[in-house]
C-alpha cells in the first residue's frame, strides 16, 4: 500500500491550500454556513456533476468554468442552507456575483472561482449575506481551516466527513485531502452530496479529469440511501503542484490513482453510514454476472428496493425480497442458478439460498445477522465472472420524519 492516513487530516492537509468558514445567516440553526478554500498557486481542476436535468445555478456555472479552462483555478466558495436551485436568471446572477466578489477578495479572475451550494431548493440566494460572509472568511484563511469547512457544508449530516493521506511516489511524497457532505438524496449518478478533493501533486488537467471521472464511478456512484439524486451534486478535484512532485508516468499515476480511490471510497462510505435515519450500513456484493453492466443493474435494484431496505430496518432476513428485486432488474437471469449469503464483518458468511432454493439455514441465526448494524450481502447470479459492489442503508421511520419536517 503506497498511502498512509494522516491523523486528523482534512482538505487543507495538502501544501498550499487554505480555508475558512463563517456564519453568514443561511442556516436557521446559526451554525457555520459559508466556506472558502483557496490555493496559493493556480490549480488544474476536474469536476463531476449531477446528471439530474434540473441543475442548480452553481452546477451550471462550474460546468461552464471547467469547459472554458481547467488549468488556472484558484478557489471554491461553498454554502449550505440554500441550494440556489430552480431560481432562474436571478439565481445565476447571484452565483456570478459570488464568483466576482470572491475573485476580487482573492486577487484573481472570476473564472478562477468555482461554487458549491446545498440546502433548500427554490429560494433565492441572499447576495448581501454571502457578500458579508466572503469579506470575513477571506481574511481568516488558514491551513487549519479545512475542519471548519467540513462543518460549514453540512445540512442534515450529523457529523463532518473528511480524510487525508500521504502518498509515497517513486520520486517523493504527495498529499491528498478531501471533504464531503451528504446524508439524504443519495443515489448513483450522483448522490445530495458535495465533495472537494485537493492534492499538492502536479497532475495534467486532462489526466486529472479522466482520473476523477473513473474514481467517482467506482465510489460515489456506488452508494444509495434513498434512490433520489440532487440538483446540486458536485465533486471537484484540485491539483496545485505545491509539493513539486509530478504525476505523469505509469508508476506514479497508478499509485496516485490507488490512493485517490481509497479516499473517495472512504468518504462515500461515511456518507452512507450517516444516511438520514439509517441504522444499518450494508455492503451489497453481486457476483457471477454476465457482464459489469448486468452486475451493476442488479446491485442498484436490490440496494434501492424499499422492501429490501425496510426488511433491513426490521432485522428481518426476508431474502425473498432480495431475489425478487434482482429478478426485476432488467437482466436475464436463471433463478435456479442464484445463491445468496449474509454475514457481519469478520464473521463467517451464512448461505441462505443455493440454486434458487433455501438451504435449510437456522432462521434465528440469520435474524441475528440482520439485526447487527453492519451487514454484508452477497448475491451470486451464476451467469459469468463479472461483479459489482454497492453500499446502502436500511429505510427507517426516522428517514420519513427527517424529510417530512425538512422545511418546517
Amino acid at each position: 500500500m503506497s498511502y498512509q492516513v494522516i491523523s486528523e487530516g482534512s482538505v487543507t492537509s495538502p501544501a498550499g491550500f487554505v480555508a475558512a468558514a463563517v456564519v453568514c445567516g443561511l442556516k436557521e440553526s446559526g451554525n457555520l454556513d459559508l466556506a472558502v478554500i483557496c490555493s496559493e498557486k493556480e490549480c488544474a481542476a476536474g469536476g463531476v456533476f449531477t446528471r439530474n436535468q434540473v441543475a442548480a445555478a452553481p452546477v451550471i456555472l462550474d460546468r461552464a468554468v471547467l469547459a472554458s479552462g481547467r488549468e488556472h483555478i484558484r478557489g471554491i466558495v461553498a454554502n449550505a442552507g440554500n441550494a440556489n436551485a430552480c431560481t432562474g436568471e436571478a439565481g445565476l446572477a447571484a452565483a456570478r456575483q459570488t464568483q466576482e466578489e470572491a475573485a476580487a477578495l482573492l486577487d484573481c479572475r472570476p473564472e478562477q472561482i468555482l461554487l458549491l451550494s446545498t440546502g433548500i431548493i427554490g429560494q433565492q440566494l441572499p447576495a448581501g449575506k454571502i457578500s458579508n460572509g466572503l469579506r470575513i472568511a477571506t481574511k481568516e484563511l488558514s491551513s487549519d481551516g479545512g475542519r471548519q469547512l467540513a462543518q460549514a457544508i453540512m445540512t442534515t449530516d450529523t457529523r463532518p466527513k473528511q480524510l487525508a493521506v500521504e502518498v509515497a511516489l517513486p520520486q517523493g511524497t504527495v498529499t491528498i485531502g478531501a471533504v464531503a457532505k451528504g446524508s439524504g438524496m443519495i443515489h448513483p449518478n450522483m448522490a445530495t452530496m458535495l465533495g472537494v478533493v485537493t492534492t499538492d501533486a502536479a497532475v495534467p488537467a486532462g489526466a486529472l479529469q479522466a482520473l476523477l471521472s473513473a474514481v467517482v464511478e467506482r465510489t460515489f456512484n456506488r452508494i444509495s440511501v434513498d434512490g433520489d439524486t440532487s440538483t446540486n451534486d458536485t465533486v471537484l478535484l484540485l491539483a496545485n503542484g505545491a509539493s513539486g512532485q509530478r504525476v505523469d508516468d505509469g508508476i506514479s499515476s497508478s499509485l496516485f490513482a490507488e490512493a485517490l480511490e481509497y479516499v473517495c471510497a472512504e468518504l462515500a462510505k461515511m456518507i452512507v453510514r450517516d444516511g438520514e435515519g439509517a441504522s444499518k450500513f450494508v455492503e451489497l456484493q453481486v457476483s457471477g454476472a454476465a457482464d459489469a453492466q448486468a452486475a451493476h443493474a442488479v446491485a442498484q435494484t436490490v440496494a434501492t428496493s424499499p422492501l429490501v431496505k425496510t426488511a433491513l430496518a426490521g432485522g428481518d432476513p426476508n431474502w425473498g425480497r432480495i431475489l425478487a428485486a434482482a429478478g426485476r432488474a432488467g437482466v436475464a437471469l436463471d433463478q435456479t442458478c442464484l445463491a445468496l449469503w449474509i454475514a457481519n464483518p469478520g464473521r463467517r458468511p451464512m448461505q441462505l439460498v443455493n440454486n434458487g432454493s433455501p438451504t435449510g439455514y437456522a432462521e434465528q441465526e440469520a435474524a441475528v445477522i440482520f439485526a447487527r448494524p453492519e451487514i454484508l450481502i452477497r448475491l451470486d447470479l451464476g451467469q459469468g465472472e463479472a461483479g459489482d459492489t454497492m453500499w446502502t442503508t436500511d429505510l427507517t421511520r426516522d428517514y420519513v420524519t427527517i424529510n417530512a419536517d425538512y422545511r418546517t
